[in-house]
């Protein structure tokens, strides 16, 4: 018999809502693609996030298990993020979906000129 406290979920609906939302894969990809980095550095590498959108996305990454937030104890505080394992098992997604969206732009959004992700 089922424990009628838990949750019963789609394994896709489980996985796009960890890495859904606008920036949450962007940010993976930037982590990934520079190694460990600083909050300053992600936050001139988002166009267009705002400061408490960053910090938000980056909680929610950490309590998902999918990035480490590191903290130094010195002044000025200095706090990096990485990826863990986990996380790290998404990139072939990531590069797949950006290499199809790469090719999507080229051939059909004449109207729209894409930014790097690197």
């Amino acid at each position: 018999m089922k424990d009628s406290k838990r949750e019963s979920i789609c394994s896709v609906d489980y996985g796009f809502q960890r890495i859904g939302g606008k920036y949450k894969c962007r940010l993976i990809w930037y982590i990934h693609t520079h190694g460990i980095v600083r909050y300053g550095v992600l936050r001139r590498m988002v166009k267009g996030i705002t400061p408490k959108m960053l910090t938000q996305t980056l909680r929610e990454l950490e309590e998902d298990k999918l990035v480490v937030r590191t903290v130094y104890h010195e002044v000025p505080p200095k706090v990096e993020y990485s990826l863990t394992p986990i996380a790290e098992e998404l990139v072939p997604f990531i590069q797949h979906v950006k290499e199809w969206a790469d090719r999507r732009l080229e051939e059909l959004e004449k109207d729209i000129d894409p930014i790097s992700c690197d």
